[in-house]
């Protein structure tokens, strides 16, 4: 079967059950709720994964699926760009609850759901903020050199909305609590 780069919801929900989810969402992203039977396969282990996601879109297309859908548009055009049949949910796990659909949970053994872990895109908007904010102090209070710190996020920013890539984020996902409740495996 084939399937187009992106689905929105209303496309993605009645076909749910002849697609592999793949989440690529940070493992604590995954565990704070997930879509119905996903698998967790984090963004910056993708390629490590692609035998794994290859032998699984032989039986089913991949449905790609993160936050915001940011992240599984990436992720879905590396994967089409190998072979792999797969298709990006439109709007993430933000869309799919917005139109009333539930999320899942890990089954953890004393029945209690995890703290949620915020979005990558809140924790990057947080970081830069922050960093932003600490240049221009530290440039005041300081040496005004150290207000360059704020130039090299706003750069960094530019650069990763030109590439759709983030750097930021990719070092934020290797932070502890960003790693903990992964999900199985494909």
């Amino acid at each position: 079967m084939s399937v187009p780069l992106s689905l929105d919801v209303s496309q993605a929900h009645p076909r749910l059950s002849e697609l592999t989810v793949v989440d690529v969402r940070t493992p604590a992203e995954f565990a704070s709720g997930h879509l119905p039977d996903a698998v967790n396969v984090p963004l910056d282990r993708l390629t490590r994964s692609l035998p794994e996601l290859r032998s699984a879109a032989e039986h089913r297309p991949l449905l790609v699926v993160c936050a915001s859908g940011a992240r599984s548009e990436n992720a879905a055009g590396t994967l089409v760009s190998r072979g792999i049949p797969a298709s990006s949910l439109t709007g993430g796990t933000q869309a799919w609850t917005a139109e009333g659909h539930v999320l899942h949970y890990p089954d953890y053994p004393d029945g209690s759901r995890k703290r949620a872990v915020w979005a990558m895109e809140r924790q990057v908007r947080f970081t830069a903020g922050v960093g932003v904010l600490l240049g221009l102090a530290l440039g005041l209070l300081l040496h005004p050199a150290l207000a360059l710190l704020s130039a090299a996020i706003g750069g960094g920013l530019v650069f990763s909305a030109l590439t759709r890539t983030c750097g930021m984020a990719v070092v934020l996902g290797r932070l502890p609590f960003n790693r903990r409740g992964a999900g199985r495996p494909p």
